[in-house]
């Protein structure tokens, strides 16, 4: 078992290297509120110019980021290798890409969405924050809750 002496802290990153890392994936969960409740979606996206862009189709994702309530976006990723995580949060405003010539830029992102179907619905998000960290992985065999204690108890 680990100490809390022992247990390394968790970096936290400068704006510039959250956007790095944010480059670095496609993939990420967008948060938003839907009627009484929150609800997460996985978008593919890309950065561009300081904001998110993704793709969707009419439905409760469009409907509920479009409504003007905040949105939040995590991604992530993992070097396996390195023992290391990742972590960043981006917290904004979702606006409809409407424009010609700002949609036409977007077009340019090259951004396909995984899943098919109609996804003629382009959605920037422009961050109010962008916050992250980065995490050493730890191994199994250091996990430790108060339940690993009765459980251990039970067995004895």
């Amino acid at each position: 078992m680990m100490n809390e002496a022992s247990v390394p802290e968790a970096e936290v990153l400068a704006s510039h290297e959250c956007w790095r890392l944010l480059r670095s994936v496609s993939l990420g969960r967008l948060a938003v509120w839907v009627n009484d409740h929150p609800d997460i979606f996985p978008i593919n996206y890309k950065v561009d110019h300081g904001t998110l862009v993704f793709r969707t189709g009419a439905g409760t994702k469009l409907s509920s980021a479009l409504a003007g309530a905040p949105v939040a976006l995590e991604a992530d990723g993992v070097d396996a290798d390195a023992g290391v995580a990742w972590s960043v949060v981006v917290k904004g405003q979702a606006n409809a890409v409407e424009r010609t010539q700002e949609l036409l830029d977007t077009v340019g992102l090259l951004l396909f969405p995984w899943e098919t179907g109609r996804k003629d619905h382009f959605i920037r998000i422009v961050p109010d924050t962008v916050s992250g960290r980065r995490f050493t992985i730890a191994p199994p065999l250091t996990w430790w809750s108060p339940l690993d204690d009765a459980t251990r108890a039970g067995l004895e």
